[in-house]
C-alpha cells in the first residue's frame, strides 16, 4: 500500500499545482489552428494586418476596421463582457487591451484553460510601434511586424513633410458626446493630446488629465479655432446643428466659422497602423 499512498500524494500535488496555476498558454507557441477572440479595436486591426484576420472568430464592438470585423459575433463592450460568452464560442486565445476585461473575467478564462494575453493600448506613436512588434512576436511573424512598422513610419514621414515650414498652430479642442446632456472635454494624457501634438495644433485643454465634463465657462474661455469630435458623437447630437444644444459652443470661434470636424472613432483614437494617415488627414483639414 505504500506505493499507492506515494502515488496518491504525487497525483494530489500535480492536481493542486495545476489548479492553483492554471494553464494560460503563456509559454505556448501560437499555431494557425488556434481560434482567436480580440477585445480592443487597435488589437483587432493589427492582428488582421499581420495576416491572422481569418482566425478571429469574435470580437468587441470597438473593432470596426476592417469592415469584416463588424460581421463577426460580438462579445460586447468592457464591463458587459462575460466569460461565459467567450467560453461558449470555443476560443483558444483572447488578445485584449489592458484593463478592457474585468479581472474576474480574465481569471475565469484562465481557469478554463483559455490563453489570455493583455497588451497596453497605445496613446502615442512609439507605443504603436511597440504594440505591433509585441503582437507580431507572439504570432510568430516578426518580419511582417517590422514591415508594418515601416509602413507606419513612412506615413509619419509624409506627415512631417506636409507640416514642414508651417508656423501657425491652430487652437483645438476635442469633445466626446453622447447626446447634448453628456459631453466631455479631452485633457492631457489622452489620445487627443498626443494627436494634436503630432499635427502641430495647440491643445487648449490644459491643466487636467483624461476627460472631464464640459462646462459652458470652460469652452468659452478656451475659444478653440477648431472643434474635433467622433462621427458617432456627432450622430448622437443630430449633426453640426445639434452642437448648438451644448451650452457655450455657439460662442466659440470654431462654431461661428463652421470649423467643426468629425472623424471615425477608431481611425482617430486607436493609434493603430493607420495613425499616420489619420494625423495627415487631420492636418490637411486644419491648414
Amino acid at each position: 500500500m505504500k506505493w499507492y499512498k506515494n502515488f496518491m500524494v504525487c497525483f494530489f500535488w500535480i492536481w493542486l499545482t495545476q489548479s492553483c496555476n492554471p494553464p494560460s498558454g503563456g509559454d505556448s507557441a501560437f499555431t494557425e489552428d488556434k481560434r482567436l477572440i480580440t477585445a480592443g479595436g487597435t488589437i483587432s486591426e493589427i492582428v488582421h494586418e499581420l495576416g491572422f484576420g481569418d482566425q478571429i472568430i469574435a470580437t468587441d464592438i470597438t473593432s470596426t476596421y476592417p469592415g469584416s470585423m463588424q460581421e463577426l459575433p460580438s462579445i460586447g463592450y468592457r464591463n458587459q463582457i462575460k466569460s461565459e460568452g467567450i467560453l461558449s464560442m470555443g476560443a483558444d486565445v483572447v488578445l485584449a487591451e489592458e484593463g478592457y476585461l474585468n479581472e474576474e473575467v480574465v481569471e475565469q478564462l484562465k481557469l478554463s484553460g483559455v490563453e489570455v494575453r493583455l497588451f497596453k493600448k497605445p496613446k502615442k506613436v512609439e507605443e504603436t510601434y511597440s504594440l505591433i512588434r509585441e503582437l507580431a512576436e507572439y504570432l510568430g511573424v516578426e518580419e511582417k511586424g517590422q514591415e508594418l512598422v515601416g509602413e507606419v513610419q513612412n506615413d509619419m514621414q509624409a506627415l512631417e513633410n506636409y507640416l514642414n515650414g508651417r508656423q501657425h498652430s491652430p487652437k483645438m479642442a476635442f469633445i466626446m458626446a453622447r447626446g447634448s446632456e453628456t459631453v466631455f472635454l479631452a485633457g492631457e494624457d489622452t489620445f487627443a493630446d498626443a494627436l494634436f501634438e503630432l499635427v502641430g495644433a495647440d491643445h487648449v485643454s490644459r491643466g487636467f488629465k483624461d476627460f472631464i465634463p464640459l462646462t459652458p465657462e470652460a469652452i468659452v474661455s478656451m475659444d478653440p479655432e477648431y472643434l474635433l469630435l467622433f462621427e458617432s458623437s456627432m450622430a448622437t447630437l443630430g449633426g453640426q446643428k445639434g452642437l448648438s444644444a451644448i451650452r457655450g459652443i455657439e460662442q466659440t470661434k470654431a462654431f461661428r466659422e463652421g470649423k467643426v470636424l468629425a472623424m471615425d472613432g477608431l481611425y482617430l483614437s486607436g493609434f493603430g497602423p493607420r495613425v499616420g494617415k489619420a494625423a495627415l488627414e487631420l492636418a490637411k483639414a486644419i491648414y
